[in-house]
């Protein structure tokens, strides 16, 4: 019998002993054994801080985004052997799309969001804030990457997504990680893991696999650690109780499985596209994957008036889905991942029948197609009836990880989100509605009891993900039972692997240390127009002070023809009497315009490509006629990007202060101005 490996300090290996068998869940058959015994966990910990850690802390974010994006390609070159080995889990084709697919378009989203970050191994978090009349004295804030290591216990349920869609985020961020999947699903992740050792594109000690128990890992986490965990909210806290992650605190981000909900609004009737998009929705996530996901839907909500006409179309929507063997393509749900967690489901039903009644489907009988239902952990699903939701704190309480779903009543809204709010806490709630009112008061009620909310009516119905499809870059997580943590949700998520550092000092030397030219630096002066510079040339300050322009009435007149803008605070003849000016002033645009025209150098060809967009633009300062601007012109920041194909002109985003300064050396307009620059 075959024996799963763990892929620690550099190497494959075999844990000691028999281990824990895991078996196919759709015949019943043994596929291997999982055994950490004789690891030696803290080595493995100390691998990753001492060999990955560094390895990926010296690459730059964009090193970092271009490793996912070669490895997500890489894992596409693979897919046939993973959805084999995921129809032995039960999961149907479409079920491990989401799974398999899903979790390489985490790598894919955290690749591109490269570009949002730095060509460097650290960031800049948030805007600079001066601290001294003079300028002399100012603060910011840094975000390094961790120097431990990001320790992932992941479920069962998604045993690829649940990989990748955390790592995705720590490698990012600079960090190494280790990950212990659900022993029962390991088989999968281990498939996937030996694929990405055997491409190389991590460097050594970025990615260790654990199959089996987690043994004594987590006492030896420090406080440059982060640990996740993805299960049943008892075993997170047992977790998160742990002394060294006490002791060291540890971040730990949690989450757990909840009781999500959806509501339908007192405005969808039979007969509305949200009707029919409603029942959709429901049956979809009491089926797929066998409903075995954290995110699906476990307590159903609607007026009390249309409680029969949504149980009889429930239950015709659930008879039509064919259950049975994945690898026929007539089965639309397949069955649970082994016997033990069907066995658990069953449980935590009896739990919720002593004051709800089954409406649809058996406990004990399954109809399948090309499947034995003494072999296989299939079950039929299970929807149930409460009439008194607000006097039944079971179904509030009580999660029956399976195709199991309970419909209750409710009267108005109010009762609405206060029985969304009964289950403290959960990953993700959906209203179906087709009333603006409605969405706003459920989101504003509900919203702080819920990680996320789906807005679902007719307009984005074709294009929503659904009720049950966390995002990459889109928090993922939850209040209370949920877990209190969050994950993923693009930057906010990578920030969650760094340490956040405020620094104090002068613009220089906060300049000298970010590699991000300050307000209140010393420009350097080259001599040359920064526009005849290559990107590899110019130095972040380079900085250019431009001769003098004089704004004129005849200026201010020609821009208003030109641009059509004839606000009435641009025209002489204006009564300026209990306005904010003095008399007649200067677009700001014009300003912006005539600052150009100071420091664009246009006489020849020259490095510069194009004007790339204009950030942060503010105008400070009234400007009349009779004024005199002249331009400091600092280079603030350097994007070097990547060549797309060979044939691409090797270049850079350059980042530049435009302070728009009047003839007493105050600034009337400041933004930020990037151009697209050749490299050599």
């Amino acid at each position: 019998m075959a024996k799963l490996e763990n892929f620690i300090l550099g190497k494959w290996i075999a844990g000691d002993g028999d281990g824990q068998l895991l078996y196919d869940a759709v015949s019943g058959e043994t596929i291997a054994s999982a055994s950490t015994k004789g690891i030696d966990f803290a080595a493995v910990l100390r691998y990753a801080r001492e060999k990955g850690n560094p390895a990926l802390r010296k690459m730059t974010f964009h090193e970092r985004g271009l490793m996912l994006r070669a490895l997500a390609i890489y894992l596409r070159e693979h897919l046939d052997g993973f959805y084999q080995l995921s129809y032995r889990s039960g999961a149907t084709r479409a079920d491990s799309w989401v799974d398999i697919e899903g979790g390489i378009g985490n790598l894919f989203s955290y690749a591109s969001l490269r570009r949002k970050f730095p060509d460097e191994s650290f960031c800049l978090d948030g805007e600079n804030h001066p601290l001294g009349k003079q300028n002399t004295f100012m603060g910011h804030h840094l975000l390094l990457p961790k120097e431990g290591v990001a320790i992932h216990i992941n479920a069962f349920n998604f045993p690829v997504w649940g990989m990748l869609e955390k790592i995705a985020v720590n490698l990012l961020a600079g960090v190494p990680a280790v990950v212990k999947p659900a022993t029962v699903t390991s088989y999968l992740t281990e498939a996937v893991v030996k694929k990405i050792i055997a491409s190389g594109i991590l460097p050594d000690g970025a990615l260790q696999l654990i199959c089996g128990s987690a043994g004594d890992l987590l006492q030896h986490v420090t406080e440059q650690d982060v640990v996740t965990f993805t299960g049943s909210a008892s075993t997170g806290l047992l977790l998160k109780s742990s002394p060294a992650i006490l002791a060291n605190n540890t971040p730990f981000t949690m989450e757990a499985d909840s009781l999500n909900c959806i509501v339908l609004g007192e405005d969808v009737v039979p007969g509305m596209p949200e009707w029919d998009i409603f029942i959709k929705e429901v049956r979809k996530e009491m089926t797929t994957k066998c409903g075995q996901k954290c995110t699906a839907i476990r307590r159903i909500f609607v007026p009390d008036n249309k409680l029969e006409d949504v149980q009889i179309a429930l239950g015709k929507a659930l008879a039509q889905t064919t259950i049975g063997n994945p690898l026929n393509e007539k089965v639309r749900m397949g069955s649970l991942a082994g016997q033990s967690q069907r066995e658990e489901v069953k449980a935590q039903v009896q739990k919720l029948l002593a004051s709800s009644q089954l409406i649809y489907g058996s406990l004990d009988s399954v109809e399948l197609i090309d499947a034995d239902a003494t072999r296989g952990a299939f079950m039929s699903p299970l929807l149930l009836l409460n009439q008194h939701p607000f006097n039944s704190p079971a179904v509030h309480e009580v999660e029956a990880f399976g195709p199991v779903s309970t419909l209750m009543p409710y009267h108005n809204l109010e009762e609405a989100i206060a029985l969304a709010k009964m289950g403290k806490g959960s990953l993700v709630s959906s209203v179906v509605t087709a009333s603006p009112a409605i969405a706003k008061q459920y989101v504003l009620g509900a919203g702080t009891y819920h990680g996320r909310i789906l807005v679902l009516n007719e307009a984005c119905a074709r294009e929503s993900t659904g009720h049950g499809s966390p995002l990459p870059l889109l928090v993922h997580g939850g209040p209370g039972r949920a877990g209190g943590g969050e994950e993923m949700g693009g930057m906010r998520g990578v920030k969650h692997y760094m340490q956040r550092l405020a620094i104090q000092g002068s613009p220089d030397m906060i300049t000298a240390i970010s590699n991000v030219y300050q307000p209140g630096a010393k420009g350097i002066q080259t001599g040359k127009h920064p526009f005849h510079q290559y990107f590899d040339e110019l130095q972040i300050g380079e900085q250019l002070l431009t001769e003098k322009r004089l704004i004129t009435t005849e200026d201010i007149d020609r821009f208003a023809e030109l641009s059509g803008d004839h606000f009435y605070a641009h025209k002489t003849a204006t009564d300026f009497n209990g306005t904010m000016f003095e008399r007649q002033v200067a677009h700001g645009y014009f300003i912006m315009s005539a600052a150009a025209g100071l420091f664009v150098s246009s006489f020849e060809k020259n490095p510069v490509l194009l004007n790339y967009g204009i950030d942060e633009l503010r105008f400070t300062k009234p400007v009349y006629p009779g004024a005199e601007i002249q331009v400091r012109f600092t280079c603030k920041e350097k994007i070097r990007q990547e060549q797309k194909e060979p044939t691409d002109i090797p270049k850079g985003i350059v980042k530049w202060l435009v302070e728009i300064l009047d003839e007493t050396g105050e600034i009337t307009g400041i933004g930020t101005i990037l151009t697209m620059v050749e490299r050599r």
